[in-house]
C-alpha cells in the first residue's frame, strides 16, 4: 500500500479524482474565506485555501520478472542486497552441482581402476604361475633319462629373450602400419577418453595371447630342438605382454597402481616418451614402447622428452602430498 499527498494553493476547493486501484476517494480539507472590516471601507480578502488529499493505493506487479528487473535497477541498498543474495545462492547451487559431478566422476574412476587392477593381477599371477610350472615340468621331463638336452635348453632360453626383444619391434611396426592405418577404428578408442575399465584397443592384447598359448602348448607336450624353440618363443611373447601391461597400462595411463615401478628412472623415460606419442608432436613418434626414447632421439625430440619427464615428476610429487 502507498500513500500520496497533494497540496494545492488555489482559491477554490479542489477535489482530486480517485486514482486507479485506490481504496478510498480523496479527502479534502479547506478553509472558508473570512471578511475583515475597517472604519472607512469594507475590504474583502480571500485567504489561501489549503487542500490536503490522502490517496491510498495498492501496487500490484504484473509478473515476477518485472519485480526482479525493478529490483536490479534500484539504487536501494536493500534491493541490491536482495539481488546479490540471489546471485550468491545461484552460484553456490552451481558449485554444489559441479562438486557432486566431480565426486561421482572420481568414484567411477576409482571403480574402473579397481576393476582393471583385479583383472591385471589375476592375469599376471595366472600367466606367471602357468609359465613357471610349464618351464619346470618341461625340463624335468626332458632330464628323466639322465641325459641333459643342453642344446634344447639353451635354444629355449635364447629364443625367450629374442622373442621378448623382437616383440618390441613387431609392436612398433604394427602400431604404425596397422593400428594407425587400417585398424584405426579399433585403436582409436585408446586415443580417446575411456568410458569404463576396458576399451576396444584391449582386443589387441588378447589377439597376441593366442600365438603365445599355441607355441607354449606345442613346446610343452613335445621334445626336441624345434619344440624347445617354440616353447621359448611363446615364453618370450608372454614376458613381453606382462611387461607391456605394467608399463603401458599401469605406469603410462595409470589404469592401476604399479608401486615401485614408477620410480625406476628408465621406466620414467619410457612413460614420458609414450605420452608424447599421444600428443602427436612428432607425427606419432614413438610408436614403440620400451625403445621409445631412442625413437625420439632420432627425430630430435630429446628436449621435449626431458620437459615431459619433469612434468610427470612434478605431478607425482603433487599427488603424493
Amino acid at each position: 500500500m502507498a500513500c500520496g499527498l497533494s497540496v494545492s494553493g488555489s482559491s477554490q476547493a479542489q477535489f482530486l479524482p480517485p486514482l486507479p486501484n485506490s481504496l478510498t476517494g480523496p479527502i479534502s480539507v479547506y478553509l472558508r474565506p473570512t471578511r475583515r472590516q475597517s472604519l472607512g471601507y469594507t475590504a474583502t480578502r480571500r485567504e489561501k485555501r489549503l487542500t490536503i488529499c490522502f490517496v491510498l493505493e495498492e501496487r500490484q506487479l504484473a509478473s515476477f520478472e518485472i519485480e526482479t528487473e525493478s529490483r536490479s535497477t534500484s539504487t536501494s541498498g536493500k534491493d541490491e542486497g536482495y539481488v546479490n543474495i540471489t546471485t550468491i545462492d545461484t552460484e553456490n547451487g552451481d558449485r554444489q552441482i559441479a562438486a557432486a559431478r566431480l565426486s561421482e566422476k572420481l568414484a567411477r574412476k576409482r571403480s574402473e581402476r579397481f576393476t582393471y587392477l583385479v583383472a591385471a593381477v589375476m592375469s599376471s599371477f595366472g600367466v606367471t604361475s602357468l609359465a613357471i610350472m610349464a618351464v619346470y615340468y618341461r625340463f624335468y621331463w626332458q632330464m628323466e633319462g639322465g641325459e641333459v638336452p643342453v642344446t634344447e635348453m639353451l635354444g629355449t632360453f635364447a629364443l625367450s629373450v629374442g622373442a621378448a626383444v623382437g616383440m618390441e619391434f613387431w609392436a612398433r611396426w604394427a602400431h604404425k602400419a596397422l593400428w594407425h592405418a587400417s585398424l584405426w577404428h579399433m585403436h582409436e578408442s585408446h586415443h580417446k577418453p575411456r568410458e569404463g575399465p576396458f576399451e576396444l584397443n584391449d582386443v589387441f592384447a588378447i589377439i597376441n595371447a593366442f600365438p603365445a598359448i599355441g607355441l607354449l602348448s606345442y613346446g610343452f607336450f613335445h621334445k626336441g630342438l624345434l619344440p624347445g624353440l617354440c616353447f621359448g618363443a611363446g615364453l618370450g611373447i608372454t614376458v613381453f605382454g606382462m611387461a607391456y601391461m605394467f608399463v603401458h597400462d599401469g605406469l603410462v595411463h595409470k589404469r592401476f597402481p604399479v608401486g615401485p615401478i614408477a620410480k625406476v628412472p628408465y621406466f620414467r623415460r619410457v612413460a614420458a616418451a609414450h605420452q608424447l606419442h599421444h600428443t602427436d608432436k612428432f607425427n606419432g613418434v614413438p610408436y614403440g614402447l620400451f625403445l621409445g626414447p631412442k625413437e625420439l632421439e632420432e627425430v630430435g625430440g630429446l628436449e621435449e622428452l626431458e620437459k615431459e619427464i619433469s612434468r610427470r615428476i612434478k605431478l607425482s610429487k603433487g599427488s603424493s602430498r
